[in-house]
C-alpha cells in the first residue's frame, strides 16, 4: 500500500476539436480513455514530464504551455484502504508533430471528437470530460 501519493503529469492536446487520448493498459484506470501521461521524475519538472509522456506514449511531440489544472486520483480496495493515490498535474501542449502511435504502457493512442468525448461515448477515466472543457476554453 502506498505511504503517500505520487506526483504526475498529464499532456492534454487539443487539435481541430478533437484531443489526444490514450487507452490505459495498467491499474489504475486500464481498459479507459485518458491523457498521455505519468511520473515526474526528480528534478524534472510537470511541464517537461507532460511533453516526455507525451513523447514516449503516443510518439507526437508537443511544447507544453501551461499548466490547466490539477487532479487528484484516488483509488480505495474493499477494505477502503487506499490502494493508488496520484495527484496529476494537467498541462495543455502545442501539437508540433507526429501521428499518434500506442507506445510504453498504452494499448491504443488516437485523436477523439471533443463531442463525442463530452457525450459520453468514449469509456474514459473520470475528470478527462472536466479538463477537456478547461482545455477548450483556454484554447478559445
Amino acid at each position: 500500500m502506498p505511504t503517500r501519493p505520487k506526483l504526475g503529469a498529464l499532456a492534454v492536446m487539443i487539435r481541430n476539436d478533437e484531443v489526444l487520448l490514450v487507452k490505459r493498459r495498467n491499474e489504475p484506470d486500464a481498459g479507459l480513455w485518458g491523457f498521455p501521461g505519468g511520473h515526474v521524475e526528480l528534478g524534472e519538472t510537470a511541464l517537461d514530464a507532460a511533453s516526455r509522456e507525451l513523447r514516449e506514449e503516443t510518439g507526437v511531440i508537443g511544447t507544453p504551455l501551461t499548466y490547466l489544472t490539477n487532479v487528484d486520483v484516488i483509488t480505495h480496495d474493499a477494505n477502503n484502504a487506499v490502494m493508488f493515490h496520484f495527484l496529476l498535474a494537467a498541462v495543455l501542449c502545442d501539437y508540433v508533430s507526429g501521428m499518434p502511435v500506442a507506445q510504453d504502457d498504452v494499448s491504443a493512442a488516437g485523436w477523439h471528437a471533443i463531442p463525442d468525448i463530452l457525450g459520453g461515448k468514449v469509456p474514459c477515466s473520470q475528470h478527462v470530460d472536466d479538463v477537456v472543457i478547461l482545455a477548450r476554453k483556454a484554447c478559445a
